[in-house]
Protein backbone atom coordinates (compact mmCIF):
# COMPACT_ATOMS: atom_id res chain seq x y z
CA UNK A 1 0.00 0.00 0.00
CA UNK A 2 3.12 2.10 1.08
CA UNK A 3 4.25 1.65 -2.64
CA UNK A 4 1.37 2.63 -3.77
CA UNK A 5 0.83 5.94 -2.06
CA UNK A 6 4.31 6.63 -3.43
CA UNK A 7 3.30 6.06 -6.89
CA UNK A 8 0.37 8.03 -7.07
CA UNK A 9 2.52 11.11 -5.44
CA UNK A 10 4.94 11.56 -8.60
CA UNK A 11 4.38 14.61 -10.32
CA UNK A 12 4.21 13.73 -14.18
CA UNK A 13 4.35 16.07 -17.00
CA UNK A 14 4.57 16.63 -20.36
CA UNK A 15 7.71 17.95 -21.48
CA UNK A 16 10.23 18.04 -24.65
CA UNK A 17 13.55 16.63 -23.68
CA UNK A 18 16.62 17.16 -25.60
CA UNK A 19 19.64 14.01 -25.24
CA UNK A 20 23.26 14.41 -26.59
CA UNK A 21 26.63 13.16 -26.24
CA UNK A 22 29.67 13.00 -27.80
CA UNK A 23 30.45 10.51 -30.75
CA UNK A 24 33.58 8.31 -30.20
CA UNK A 25 34.06 10.07 -26.63
CA UNK A 26 36.02 7.23 -25.73
CA UNK A 27 38.44 7.23 -28.48
CA UNK A 28 39.27 10.89 -27.89
CA UNK A 29 39.78 10.55 -24.33
CA UNK A 30 42.14 7.65 -24.39
CA UNK A 31 44.00 9.79 -27.52
CA UNK A 32 44.35 12.90 -25.47
CA UNK A 33 42.81 13.07 -22.43
CA UNK A 34 43.38 16.82 -21.51
CA UNK A 35 42.80 18.29 -24.77
CA UNK A 36 39.48 16.17 -25.21
CA UNK A 37 38.35 17.74 -21.80
CA UNK A 38 39.05 21.00 -22.57
CA UNK A 39 36.91 21.12 -26.18
CA UNK A 40 34.31 18.99 -24.19
CA UNK A 41 33.89 21.77 -21.55
CA UNK A 42 33.98 24.53 -24.43
CA UNK A 43 31.50 23.17 -25.93
CA UNK A 44 29.20 21.96 -23.07
CA UNK A 45 29.38 26.14 -21.90
CA UNK A 46 27.95 27.13 -25.49
CA UNK A 47 25.70 24.22 -25.09
CA UNK A 48 24.25 25.50 -22.38
CA UNK A 49 24.00 28.80 -23.05
CA UNK A 50 22.01 28.48 -26.06
CA UNK A 51 19.67 25.96 -23.92
CA UNK A 52 18.39 29.05 -22.01
CA UNK A 53 18.24 31.25 -24.67
CA UNK A 54 15.11 29.02 -25.85
CA UNK A 55 13.89 29.13 -22.31
CA UNK A 56 15.52 25.43 -21.41
CA UNK A 57 17.25 23.71 -18.70
CA UNK A 58 19.76 21.19 -18.67
CA UNK A 59 18.93 18.84 -16.20
CA UNK A 60 21.28 15.93 -16.25
CA UNK A 61 24.53 15.37 -17.28
CA UNK A 62 26.90 12.17 -16.82
CA UNK A 63 30.42 11.91 -18.22
CA UNK A 64 29.81 13.11 -21.49
CA UNK A 65 26.01 12.82 -21.79
CA UNK A 66 23.90 15.82 -21.76
CA UNK A 67 20.00 16.22 -20.74
CA UNK A 68 18.02 19.31 -21.37
CA UNK A 69 13.89 20.46 -21.06
CA UNK A 70 12.07 22.65 -23.05
CA UNK A 71 8.62 23.92 -22.59
CA UNK A 72 8.21 23.94 -26.43
CA UNK A 73 8.94 21.65 -29.40
CA UNK A 74 10.02 24.22 -31.32
CA UNK A 75 12.19 26.12 -28.84
CA UNK A 76 13.99 22.55 -28.56
CA UNK A 77 14.72 21.90 -31.86
CA UNK A 78 15.27 25.52 -32.73
CA UNK A 79 18.03 25.31 -29.89
CA UNK A 80 19.36 21.98 -31.06
CA UNK A 81 20.05 23.10 -34.79
CA UNK A 82 21.82 26.27 -33.13
CA UNK A 83 23.90 23.59 -31.14
CA UNK A 84 24.97 22.15 -34.01
CA UNK A 85 25.98 24.70 -35.73
CA UNK A 86 27.53 26.76 -33.03
CA UNK A 87 29.64 23.51 -32.22
CA UNK A 88 30.83 23.09 -36.49
CA UNK A 89 32.04 26.57 -36.04
CA UNK A 90 34.32 25.11 -32.90
CA UNK A 91 35.20 22.18 -34.50
CA UNK A 92 36.34 23.70 -37.89
CA UNK A 93 39.40 25.17 -35.61
CA UNK A 94 40.14 21.97 -35.10
CA UNK A 95 42.21 18.86 -36.55
CA UNK A 96 39.31 16.54 -37.95
CA UNK A 97 40.35 13.48 -35.63
CA UNK A 98 40.42 16.14 -32.77
CA UNK A 99 36.91 17.36 -33.93
CA UNK A 100 34.47 16.64 -30.44
CA UNK A 101 30.70 16.34 -32.24
CA UNK A 102 27.54 16.00 -30.28
CA UNK A 103 24.80 13.71 -31.69
CA UNK A 104 21.59 15.22 -30.44
CA UNK A 105 18.14 13.43 -30.18
CA UNK A 106 14.69 15.02 -29.38
CA UNK A 107 11.41 13.78 -28.24
CA UNK A 108 8.11 15.02 -26.40
CA UNK A 109 6.41 12.80 -23.85
CA UNK A 110 4.99 11.96 -20.60
CA UNK A 111 7.86 12.23 -18.25
CA UNK A 112 8.12 12.23 -14.12
CA UNK A 113 9.85 14.56 -12.07
CA UNK A 114 12.59 13.75 -9.40
CA UNK A 115 13.34 16.75 -7.83
CA UNK A 116 15.32 18.72 -10.74
CA UNK A 117 15.56 15.46 -12.50
CA UNK A 118 13.36 13.64 -15.09
CA UNK A 119 12.87 10.10 -16.15
CA UNK A 120 10.65 7.95 -18.10
CA UNK A 121 9.95 6.97 -21.02
CA UNK A 122 10.11 10.55 -22.23
CA UNK A 123 13.63 10.66 -21.55
CA UNK A 124 14.62 6.83 -22.45
CA UNK A 125 13.37 8.29 -25.81
CA UNK A 126 14.94 11.02 -26.47
CA UNK A 127 18.28 9.25 -25.38
CA UNK A 128 17.52 6.32 -28.24
CA UNK A 129 16.54 9.12 -30.46
CA UNK A 130 20.47 10.53 -30.08
CA UNK A 131 21.99 7.22 -30.81
CA UNK A 132 20.64 7.19 -34.22
CA UNK A 133 21.54 10.31 -35.09
CA UNK A 134 25.39 11.24 -36.98
CA UNK A 135 27.68 12.92 -35.23
CA UNK A 136 26.67 16.37 -35.99
CA UNK A 137 23.33 15.52 -36.64
CA UNK A 138 20.05 15.23 -35.24
CA UNK A 139 17.16 12.95 -34.91
CA UNK A 140 13.52 13.37 -33.71
CA UNK A 141 10.48 11.90 -32.73
CA UNK A 142 7.49 11.96 -34.25
CA UNK A 143 5.36 13.63 -31.83
CA UNK A 144 8.34 15.98 -32.17
CA UNK A 145 8.02 16.28 -36.10
CA UNK A 146 3.82 16.85 -35.34
CA UNK A 147 4.50 19.99 -33.32
CA UNK A 148 7.28 21.92 -35.84
CA UNK A 149 6.32 21.05 -39.08
CA UNK A 150 5.20 23.91 -41.24
CA UNK A 151 6.68 26.40 -37.78
CA UNK A 152 10.37 26.13 -39.23
CA UNK A 153 12.58 25.94 -42.06
CA UNK A 154 13.77 22.79 -42.06
CA UNK A 155 14.44 19.52 -44.38
CA UNK A 156 13.80 16.05 -43.24
CA UNK A 157 14.74 12.85 -44.20
CA UNK A 158 12.02 10.30 -42.78
CA UNK A 159 13.42 7.21 -40.84
CA UNK A 160 10.67 5.39 -40.54
CA UNK A 161 9.21 3.35 -37.12
CA UNK A 162 12.13 2.40 -35.23
CA UNK A 163 12.22 -0.76 -32.74
CA UNK A 164 14.78 0.45 -29.84
CA UNK A 165 15.76 -1.25 -26.98
CA UNK A 166 13.83 -1.18 -23.94
CA UNK A 167 10.91 1.14 -25.45
CA UNK A 168 7.55 -0.94 -25.48
CA UNK A 169 6.12 0.61 -29.01
CA UNK A 170 8.00 1.60 -32.12
CA UNK A 171 9.35 5.14 -32.58
CA UNK A 172 8.74 6.82 -35.61
CA UNK A 173 11.87 9.49 -36.23
CA UNK A 174 13.34 11.97 -38.49
CA UNK A 175 16.35 13.12 -39.12
CA UNK A 176 17.11 16.72 -39.84
CA UNK A 177 18.88 16.45 -43.09
CA UNK A 178 19.16 20.35 -43.16
CA UNK A 179 18.19 23.87 -41.50
CA UNK A 180 17.87 27.05 -42.65
CA UNK A 181 21.54 29.80 -42.09
CA UNK A 182 23.19 25.93 -40.60
CA UNK A 183 22.79 23.71 -44.62
CA UNK A 184 23.22 20.38 -44.73
CA UNK A 185 23.82 18.48 -41.23
CA UNK A 186 24.94 14.45 -41.13
CA UNK A 187 22.02 12.13 -41.67
CA UNK A 188 22.15 8.27 -41.52
CA UNK A 189 21.80 6.60 -44.66
CA UNK A 190 19.72 3.88 -43.87
CA UNK A 191 16.73 3.53 -41.36
CA UNK A 192 18.53 0.64 -39.57
CA UNK A 193 22.22 -0.56 -38.52
CA UNK A 194 23.35 -3.88 -36.44
CA UNK A 195 26.58 -1.44 -35.66
CA UNK A 196 24.67 1.16 -34.35
CA UNK A 197 23.43 1.06 -30.62
CA UNK A 198 19.22 1.02 -30.25
CA UNK A 199 18.39 0.94 -33.75
CA UNK A 200 16.13 -2.06 -35.27
CA UNK A 201 17.09 -4.43 -37.66
CA UNK A 202 17.40 -3.89 -41.06
CA UNK A 203 14.16 -3.13 -42.94
CA UNK A 204 12.36 -5.61 -45.35
CA UNK A 205 12.32 -4.23 -49.23
CA UNK A 206 8.78 -3.72 -48.73
CA UNK A 207 8.72 -2.24 -45.76
CA UNK A 208 11.38 0.36 -46.80
CA UNK A 209 9.37 1.14 -49.89
CA UNK A 210 6.38 1.91 -47.59
CA UNK A 211 7.75 4.40 -45.45
CA UNK A 212 9.61 6.43 -48.88
CA UNK A 213 5.63 6.43 -49.83
CA UNK A 214 5.09 7.77 -46.01
CA UNK A 215 7.83 10.20 -45.74
CA UNK A 216 6.74 11.34 -49.45
CA UNK A 217 3.25 12.06 -48.02
CA UNK A 218 4.90 14.08 -45.07
CA UNK A 219 7.03 16.33 -47.74
CA UNK A 220 4.26 17.00 -49.74
CA UNK A 221 1.76 17.93 -46.57
CA UNK A 222 4.66 20.20 -45.28
CA UNK A 223 4.97 21.89 -49.04
CA UNK A 224 1.25 22.33 -49.40
CA UNK A 225 0.67 24.34 -46.19
CA UNK A 226 3.76 26.16 -46.00
CA UNK A 227 2.85 27.36 -49.87
CA UNK A 228 -0.78 28.41 -48.72
CA UNK A 229 0.75 30.68 -45.59
CA UNK A 230 3.31 32.06 -48.01
CA UNK A 231 0.68 33.17 -50.37
CA UNK A 232 -1.29 34.71 -47.36
CA UNK A 233 1.83 36.68 -46.59
CA UNK A 234 2.26 37.73 -49.86
CA UNK A 235 -1.30 39.21 -50.19
CA UNK A 236 -1.15 41.19 -47.16
CA UNK A 237 2.16 42.47 -48.12
CA UNK A 238 0.72 43.43 -51.78
CA UNK A 239 -2.20 45.35 -49.81
CA UNK A 240 0.52 47.90 -48.25
CA UNK A 241 1.00 46.61 -44.86
CA UNK A 242 4.89 47.30 -45.12
CA UNK A 243 6.74 49.92 -46.70
CA UNK A 244 9.40 48.15 -47.89
CA UNK A 245 8.00 46.49 -50.90
CA UNK A 246 6.07 43.74 -52.60
CA UNK A 247 7.48 40.59 -50.66
CA UNK A 248 7.68 37.28 -52.77
CA UNK A 249 8.58 33.84 -52.28
CA UNK A 250 12.41 33.61 -51.26
CA UNK A 251 14.22 30.79 -49.71
CA UNK A 252 16.66 32.50 -46.73
CA UNK A 253 19.30 29.85 -46.49
CA UNK A 254 22.02 31.31 -44.43
CA UNK A 255 24.35 29.20 -42.35
CA UNK A 256 23.74 29.30 -38.49
CA UNK A 257 26.12 32.03 -37.22
CA UNK A 258 28.24 31.21 -34.42
CA UNK A 259 27.15 32.19 -30.82
CA UNK A 260 29.72 35.07 -31.05
CA UNK A 261 28.27 36.64 -33.70
CA UNK A 262 25.14 36.94 -31.61
CA UNK A 263 26.78 40.43 -30.60
CA UNK A 264 24.60 44.00 -31.27
CA UNK A 265 28.21 45.32 -32.19
CA UNK A 266 28.70 42.74 -34.78
CA UNK A 267 27.22 44.84 -37.19
CA UNK A 268 25.70 47.91 -37.80
CA UNK A 269 21.97 48.09 -37.22
CA UNK A 270 20.08 49.10 -40.25
CA UNK A 271 17.42 51.68 -39.92
CA UNK A 272 14.18 50.92 -41.44
CA UNK A 273 13.33 53.18 -44.68
CA UNK A 274 11.28 55.99 -44.08
CA UNK A 275 11.13 57.87 -47.38
CA UNK A 276 13.34 58.60 -50.33
CA UNK A 277 15.62 61.81 -49.81
CA UNK A 278 15.67 64.73 -52.74
CA UNK A 279 17.96 62.85 -54.93
CA UNK A 280 18.37 66.26 -56.72
CA UNK A 281 20.97 67.18 -53.58
CA UNK A 282 22.12 64.52 -52.76
CA UNK A 283 23.56 62.53 -55.89
CA UNK A 284 23.01 58.71 -55.78
CA UNK A 285 20.92 58.86 -52.57
CA UNK A 286 17.42 57.54 -52.73
CA UNK A 287 15.39 54.23 -52.94
CA UNK A 288 16.33 51.68 -54.92
CA UNK A 289 14.39 48.11 -55.43
CA UNK A 290 14.48 45.23 -57.50
CA UNK A 291 15.52 41.65 -57.46
CA UNK A 292 17.37 39.41 -55.02
CA UNK A 293 18.07 36.21 -56.30
CA UNK A 294 19.29 32.93 -54.17
CA UNK A 295 21.46 30.33 -56.39
CA UNK A 296 20.35 26.60 -56.28
CA UNK A 297 21.17 24.60 -53.31
CA UNK A 298 20.79 20.84 -52.71
CA UNK A 299 17.40 20.96 -51.44
CA UNK A 300 16.01 23.99 -52.89
CA UNK A 301 15.64 25.53 -56.56
CA UNK A 302 17.04 28.62 -57.93
CA UNK A 303 14.24 31.84 -55.95
CA UNK A 304 14.12 35.48 -56.56
CA UNK A 305 11.50 38.05 -54.97
CA UNK A 306 11.68 41.82 -54.67
CA UNK A 307 12.80 44.29 -51.78
CA UNK A 308 14.12 47.45 -51.63
CA UNK A 309 16.66 49.97 -49.37
CA UNK A 310 17.22 53.06 -48.97
CA UNK A 311 20.55 54.39 -49.77
CA UNK A 312 21.52 58.06 -47.70
CA UNK A 313 24.62 60.03 -47.20
CA UNK A 314 26.99 56.42 -48.07
CA UNK A 315 24.87 54.46 -46.40
CA UNK A 316 22.22 51.56 -47.65
CA UNK A 317 19.88 50.06 -44.93
CA UNK A 318 16.43 48.31 -45.70
CA UNK A 319 14.28 45.44 -44.19
CA UNK A 320 11.57 42.73 -45.76
CA UNK A 321 9.07 40.12 -44.09
CA UNK A 322 11.48 37.10 -43.95
CA UNK A 323 9.78 33.26 -45.49
CA UNK A 324 8.70 32.01 -41.97
CA UNK A 325 6.13 34.13 -39.84
CA UNK A 326 8.09 36.20 -37.29
CA UNK A 327 10.93 36.43 -39.34
CA UNK A 328 12.29 39.79 -40.42
CA UNK A 329 15.56 40.38 -43.09
CA UNK A 330 17.97 43.08 -42.27
CA UNK A 331 20.25 44.76 -45.00
CA UNK A 332 22.78 47.18 -44.62
CA UNK A 333 25.97 48.52 -46.06
CA UNK A 334 28.14 51.04 -46.57
CA UNK A 335 29.34 53.04 -49.78
CA UNK A 336 32.84 54.59 -50.49
CA UNK A 337 33.68 57.56 -52.52
CA UNK A 338 33.80 55.95 -55.18
CA UNK A 339 30.86 53.83 -55.15
CA UNK A 340 32.22 50.49 -54.10
CA UNK A 341 29.45 48.59 -51.86
CA UNK A 342 29.82 46.39 -49.44
CA UNK A 343 26.81 45.08 -48.04
CA UNK A 344 25.46 42.51 -44.87
CA UNK A 345 22.61 40.87 -44.89
CA UNK A 346 20.85 38.75 -42.28
CA UNK A 347 17.56 37.25 -40.86
CA UNK A 348 16.29 37.57 -37.24
CA UNK A 349 13.60 36.27 -35.22
CA UNK A 350 11.01 38.36 -33.17
CA UNK A 351 12.68 37.22 -30.25
CA UNK A 352 16.17 39.05 -31.81
CA UNK A 353 18.21 35.51 -32.54
CA UNK A 354 19.25 35.46 -35.83
CA UNK A 355 19.46 33.06 -38.94
CA UNK A 356 22.45 33.24 -40.46
CA UNK A 357 24.63 35.99 -42.58
CA UNK A 358 25.38 36.64 -46.48
CA UNK A 359 28.16 38.81 -47.08
CA UNK A 360 27.83 40.78 -50.62
CA UNK A 361 30.58 43.32 -52.50
CA UNK A 362 29.36 45.42 -55.37
CA UNK A 363 28.68 48.84 -57.14
CA UNK A 364 26.77 51.74 -57.04
CA UNK A 365 26.58 53.85 -59.93
CA UNK A 366 24.46 55.93 -62.30
CA UNK A 367 21.48 54.63 -60.76
CA UNK A 368 22.27 51.01 -60.12
CA UNK A 369 23.06 48.87 -57.40
CA UNK A 370 24.62 45.52 -58.34
CA UNK A 371 26.31 43.29 -55.72
CA UNK A 372 27.03 39.32 -55.44
CA UNK A 373 28.27 37.10 -52.32
CA UNK A 374 26.95 34.72 -50.64
CA UNK A 375 25.80 32.76 -48.00
CA UNK A 376 27.85 30.70 -45.47
CA UNK A 377 27.06 27.52 -46.61
CA UNK A 378 28.16 28.52 -49.97
CA UNK A 379 24.52 28.91 -51.91
CA UNK A 380 25.06 32.61 -53.95
CA UNK A 381 23.06 35.69 -53.74
CA UNK A 382 22.75 38.59 -55.99
CA UNK A 383 21.10 42.07 -55.91
CA UNK A 384 20.46 43.84 -58.73
CA UNK A 385 18.38 47.24 -58.13
CA UNK A 386 17.57 50.22 -59.47
CA UNK A 387 17.08 53.64 -58.20
CA UNK A 388 13.08 54.03 -58.44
Amino acid sequence: MAGTDTASSLERKLATILSADVAGYSRLMAEDEEQTLRTFRGHSEVFEKLVALHRGRVFNTAGDAILAEFSSAVEAVRSATEIQAALRTRNDQLPENRQVKFRIGVNLGDVMVQGQDLLGDGVNVAARLQTAAEPGGICISGSVFDQIRNKLSLSFKPLGEVNFKNVPQAVRVFSIAEAEGLGLLPSPESKGSGARAGLAKWLTAAAALVVIVGGAGFWAYSEHQHNKAELAREAQFAAGTLATGEARRGAVDERQTSVSARSPAAFEPPRPPLAAPNTAEAGNDGLFGGQICYGPSQVDPARCYRAQAIVQQGKVSGQWPGRDPGVTMYLAGDISPSGDVIIHMHGERSDGSRLGIADLVGTLRDGRLDAAGSFMNGRSVTLNWRRN
